[in-house]
């Protein structure tokens, strides 16, 4: 099951939103991060998100269980290591 977390910061509420609108992940805090949990792979459309490209590169604070196969321009997906 791969997770991924991202710092709860103004900047990511983007990539947090997106999250959350994916009826396949599950959404909570763990201290000052968002977890990101998913029995799936995890996708992030970059676009969807309207996170610019600095903060889209940095919004990754951590894994666990977990590996990325793509963080792009276009997407970022993470799956179950």
């Amino acid at each position: 099951m791969p997770r991924l977390y991202v710092l709860e910061v103004p900047e990511n509420e983007g990539f947090v939103r997106v999250a959350r609108a994916d009826t396949t992940s599950r959404v909570d805090h763990v201290g000052p991060y968002v977890r990101i949990t998913s029995a799936q792979p995890i996708v992030i459309d970059r676009r969807a998100t309207g996170c610019r490209h600095a903060v889209w590169y940095s919004a990754v604070a951590g894994l666990e269980g977990s590996v990325i196969t793509q963080h792009d321009k276009d997407a970022l997906r993470v799956e179950e290591r």
